[in-house]
């Protein structure tokens, strides 16, 4: 199997079926673009430990559309810790019309993610090199005075609380927070109900629901925690 051949499409394709996402050849395309790109700057650069074609593709893509079925094409969408573009760049492959910033501190893997966004002609879409807790406390040298984001996601970046409590001031009314990881421990969960009782005490409302799937082929338990304001 190589990145982009048929056999390699049909993998992206029937996983993210398998997760209720529909991908057109041209999108599995677009997606084996990025994936070309990200294993020849990883060969400099460390971007994944992650290189077998089918890792790949289930661990970086498909695993990033998972998230879809949460998201309204029109949203904008924060990708906090992005790294190698996951899971924004795929998203914003699966729905043009979203407008997506992707943030890390990393120099190389803005510049990496910069230069797919170059190479693949998207548009509304932007990279920058910050961490979140400085784009929290100036939000508008980002996004222009406007920097409610109507979905905040993150792929394993930190323990739950502690996103919430970053991603809370960059989230627009009615938004919400998706945390993707593996299973949490007892002691994440306590932390991060704590905080939203807190929250509440403090007149600020959020749901709070975990939802599990496996990634295709691999049988791998994953999570979306999801953080929404009513």
């Amino acid at each position: 199997m190589q990145i982009g051949d048929s056999e390699w499409n049909h993998l992206i394709v029937n996983g993210a079926a398998s997760l209720g996402v529909q991908v057109s050849a041209l999108q599995a395309a677009q997606f084996s673009a990025h994936i070309r790109e990200l294993l020849l700057w990883n060969r400099k650069t460390n971007l994944t430990a992650i290189t077998l074609p089918s890792e790949v593709a289930i661990k970086h893509v498909v695993d990033s559309l998972a998230i879809a079925r949460w998201i309204h094409p029109e949203d904008s969408v924060l990708d906090v810790g992005s790294g190698g573009g996951f899971p924004g760049i795929p998203l914003k492959i699966l729905m043009p019309s979203l407008s997506v910033t992707l943030i890390d501190s990393s120099r190389k893997k803005n510049s990496f993610q910069r230069h797919v966004i170059r190479t693949l002609g998207l548009v509304n879409i932007a990279a920058w090199q910050t961490r979140v807790e400085a784009l929290s406390a100036a939000p508008d040298r980002i996004r222009g005075g406007n920097p409610a984001f109507s979905v905040i996601v993150c792929r394993a970046f930190t323990d739950l609380a502690h996103f919430v409590e970053m991603a809370m001031p960059l989230l627009a009314p009615a938004g919400k927070m998706i945390a993707m990881k593996g299973r949490i421990s007892s002691e994440e969960l306590a932390d991060v109900s704590s905080l939203i009782s807190r929250l509440s005490q403090a007149g600020t409302i959020l749901n709070f629901q975990t939802i599990s799937y496996c990634l295709p082929f691999l049988g791998t338990e994953r999570y979306l925690n999801i953080l929404s304001v009513p």
